[in-house]
């Protein structure tokens, strides 16, 4: 005869740490393949004249639909990553209470990410 052996076993409770590692990927790989070359026209052709686009070429860029994409996938990507990183850093060093952590550094990256919706349609088409 064999035993039958009932285990209960509680769901485990999910969690949305998901929806932040996914713009987090994703802006670390996109300032991975664009950052060095926005470092080089920022920081080396702007100054020094060579390289930049005029001002009527950068709002023609942002008029664009596809320049507002770019444009938004860039800073909102970056700013989720690096909530992302400084957040985990916080947490390492126990600064304060996780709720807050989390806050206080996704809230930022979502009010620039939501900022920067609005100037670009601000900007127009």
């Amino acid at each position: 005869m064999s035993q039958t052996v009932q285990t209960t076993h509680k769901p485990e409770k999910r969690s949305i740490s998901p929806l932040f590692w996914l713009p987090f990927g994703a802006g670390g790989m996109l300032f991975a393949l664009f950052g060095p070359g926005l470092v080089l026209a920022t920081g080396i052709l702007g100054p020094t004249g060579m390289g930049l686009p005029s001002y009527h070429q950068a709002l023609a860029f942002a008029h664009n639909p596809i320049g507002k994409l770019i444009v938004l996938a860039v800073i909102a990507l970056a700013f989720w990553h690096g909530a992302e990183r400084i957040y985990l850093t916080l947490k390492d060093m126990k600064v304060g209470a996780l709720p807050d952590l989390k806050w206080g550094t996704y809230g930022v990256a979502a009010v620039v990410t939501l900022a920067t919706v609005i100037l670009l349609l601000v900007v127009g088409f």
